[in-house]
């Protein structure tokens, strides 16, 4: 900025692109998808200036297709987490000089490949990667990564440009530093969005970055670092490694310049990288920052007002979009009896009708869960299900791994509003339902917030503008992202700021300006144009 003061203004959200039949992008993507199913990609870890392979290769399979394999990655060790951390820190200054102007470009010029030369290859990694069916990869893989890259511009921009006042005589201001060591990402398998955003967002602000991706996303995460390659990112600013999380937690949470975590992933893990972060602060040059947005029993609330046809809506598709395995998925609902049965048509009818198997066919709405042991837990729930008398399986409960990890959507109903499957988090396409009676909306308010640890995100549904104001204020602590009339999913990066608190996270809100206050450490420069050459002060004077 010692040149002049550069305009970031507040971009427009990425157009969601349709992919109808008779689509040009629609045409392109299938191209894609099947240029890449025809070869098999050599995937290396990035550290530094290298490109790092090793001996212990391991197959990458779509979760729908598990005979095929899409290539191979390179699985690290302990060493390569040093090495990545040693090219972080080798990076450092000269990344921490580089003007704002072109550090922002990089990300810009990012966001421009992934919305133009790469966004069919960034979709098409994450639907045979991830198992996303066009529409979920195109609004994730696509538009929230390229929105998070031009918000994040616009926000550090406006941070920079928040300065203090100066007195007569002086001149204050401030500096946003990066933080004094390097950042770690580690990112989780449901959003290419989360695996870009996580080491992005702290590099942006100066920071360098170690980032560990899950083994799940490896296809899309290693597809988005040749993109940042490709738009300027210099070597050593991020570095992408695979190695298991034990291991990395071990060396870089031992380390001086560990100076923060910026995680998505369970809370158990979160809450041991806490506890293993907070034993070792004498090491530190400084408190790191620990960011994460962690797990989710996320709520849908109807009212006695409520349509049935928009409950059922936001429930067939808050609960069953990606197969359930968004943080953000409803994964349980209060019906109030006066309109439970026809919900409950509503929702069997509409469970029926879904379409399932691989995100090569267009016309398939689900797709398979992400792995084997992800298949096993989530059916481990549904056949204790199937055995429990306290409960009743309206729809769906069918789960075949023969040949990709397909499980039904599900649809449970219990009599025990404490059923496991009301209060625990799953991550797949199960729902429970709870019914009570309509007249008894604020006690089920009281009951739904005291369930679940989690408070992620939550929707109520009335037409009676009294019990929407009663339920936002009953259950104010409940959910950092809350919804009326509507799903409690599709957070879009700068309309719906993304993160919860209690088991759910820090709220540090990605796709806001609060988020990227985490990544940056100010200084108050104070610049005084006559200093006083004597101690003394006129009070002290006798006359």
């Amino acid at each position: 900025m010692s040149l002049g003061y550069f305009n970031y203004g507040v971009p427009q959200n990425e157009p969601i692109l349709s992919y109808a039949p008779g689509s040009k992008e629609r045409e392109t993507l299938k191209s894609t998808i099947k240029k890449f199913k025809g070869e098999q990609v050599d995937v290396p870890m990035y550290i530094g200036n290298k490109e790092v392979r090793t001996n212990k290769k391991i197959a990458i399979r779509p979760p729908h297709e598990i005979a095929h394999i899409l290539g191979f990655f390179h699985a690290g060790e302990a060493k390569h987490v040093q090495q990545a951390i040693d090219a972080a820190l080798d990076a450092k200054e000269n990344w921490e000089k580089l003007s704002w102007a072109n550090r922002a470009g990089i990300f810009l010029k990012a966001a421009d490949l992934l919305a133009t030369k790469y966004r069919s290859s960034i979709n098409a990694a994450t639907m045979l990667g991830q198992s996303k069916n066009a529409y979920q990869a195109e609004i994730d893989a696509a538009c929230e990564l390229i929105d998070f890259l031009r918000f994040n511009v616009h926000f550090l921009s406006e941070i920079y440009k928040q300065q203090p006042i100066s007195g007569n005589g002086m001149h204050n201001r401030m500096e946003y530093r990066p933080l004094e060591g390097f950042v770690l990402a580690i990112t989780p398998f449901n959003f290419t969005a989360i695996g870009g955003n996580l080491p992005a967002s702290a590099a942006l602000c100066g920071n360098v970055v170690v980032w560990k991706p899950a083994n799940t996303q490896i296809y899309s995460a290693q597809m988005f670092m040749r993109i940042l390659k490709e738009a300027g990112l210099p070597d050593g600013v991020i570095n992408l490694i695979y190695v298991d999380g034990p291991t990395i937690g071990n060396i870089c949470f031992n380390h001086k310049d560990f100076a923060g975590v910026h995680f998505t992933g369970s809370t158990n893990v979160f809450n041991k990288m806490w506890e293993i972060i907070g034993k070792n602060m004498s090491m530190y040059k400084s408190y790191p920052r620990i960011v994460g947005e962690t797990g989710g029993k996320d709520f849908v609330i109807a009212h006695q007002s409520a349509n049935p046809d928009v409950v059922a809506t936001a429930l067939l598709r808050g609960a069953f979009e990606f197969q359930g395995q968004k943080c953000s998925a409803a994964s349980r609902a209060y019906i109030p009896s006066n309109i439970a049965e026809e919900v409950k048509k509503k929702l069997i009818a509409g469970v029926k009708s879904f379409k399932m198997g691989s995100p090569e066919d267009f016309t398939n709405f689900i797709n398979a869960v992400i792995d084997e042991k992800s298949f096993d837990s989530i059916k481990t729930y549904i056949d204790n299900a199937k055995k429990d008398k306290k409960v009743e399986i309206w729809v769906g409960g069918k789960c075949d791994k023969k040949t990709g990890y397909f499980i039904q959507p599900t649809v449970i109903e219990t009599k025990d509003p404490k059923y496991c499957t009301m209060c625990e988090e799953i991550f797949g396409p199960v729902l429970t339902v709870y019914i009570y009676p309509a007249n008894a909306f604020e006690k089920t308010l009281q009951l739904l917030d005291s369930t679940s640890p989690y408070a992620l995100t939550g929707a109520v549904i009335a037409q009676d503008k009294d019990a929407i104001e009663l339920a936002t204020n009953k259950l104010r602590n409940a959910a950092g992202n809350f919804y009326i009339n509507d799903k409690p999913t599709g957070a879009v990066v700068g309309q719906q700021p993304f993160g919860g608190a209690r088991a759910s996270g820090t709220n540090d809100k990605a796709g806001s300006i609060l988020n990227l206050y985490r990544w940056l450490s100010a200084r108050t420069i104070k610049e005084t144009f006559n200093p006083p050459t004597d101690y003394y002060y006129p009070f002290m004077l006798e006359k």
